[in-house]
């Protein structure tokens, strides 16, 4: 028997629905500085995901961190097919939005329950920016 999805809810976020297994990072995600755009996989070594690929993953993270670099890296990921299907945050600034935007990915932030602690690396997650909601399919135990 599975158990009863998990919904959040939060302010509509940006992109189209979609759905794919999450990968949960306690530490914030910076698309130039933590990431190898080559292979989609998390390039700094005291990074929590170290080694893993964020390619068709809903990546959720506390933080979005980063700067104007942080377009162009998410639309070289994606044009790379090694892109996130979305992004998670608690948190998300003005400069990760623009460069979801931009690389056609799905965001979203500011959800109740907080993602970081409703969802767990391995779930299935299947966001709707524009409804503003999340549903959180658990993975068996």
């Amino acid at each position: 028997m599975n158990a009863a999805p998990v919904i959040l809810t939060g302010h509509a976020g940006v992109g189209e629905v979609v759905e794919g297994l999450a990968l949960v990072s306690p530490d914030g995600f910076s698309a130039r500085y933590d990431l190898d755009r080559v292979t989609g996989r998390i390039s700094r070594e005291s990074h929590a995901l170290y080694g893993a690929s964020i390619a068709g993953k809903v990546l959720v993270c506390p933080l979005a961190k980063g700067g104007f670099a942080t377009s162009w890296a998410l639309f070289d990921l994606r044009s790379r097919g090694l892109a996130p299907v979305a992004m998670l945050f608690t948190w998300a600034n003005p400069v990760m939005v623009q460069g979801a935007v931009l690389a056609g990915i799905a965001l979203m932030d500011q959800l109740s329950p907080d993602p970081m602690e409703a969802i767990r690396t391995g779930d299935r997650v299947r966001v709707d920016p524009k409804a503003g909601r999340v549903e959180v399919i658990r993975r068996a135990q």
